[in-house]
């Protein structure tokens, strides 16, 4: 997963939460989750919009 270790996983997380907070970590996560399942359903209704348009033609 992008060649990131065990080690940088770690770091990553405590700078995560030193930033944000254990409070604000779930609503952090949340939004980060809801952000990738509307890029991820864009993403899918783009190809099928092209698709469509690609047999129409």
């Amino acid at each position: 997963m992008f060649g990131l270790g065990t080690t940088e996983m770690v770091i990553i997380l405590v700078l995560v939460l030193i930033i944000f907070g254990a409070g604000k970590l779930p609503q952090v996560g949340g939004a980060l989750g809801k952000g990738l399942r509307e890029f991820k359903s864009g993403v899918t209704g783009a190809e099928k919009s092209s698709e469509n348009s690609n047999s129409e033609s």
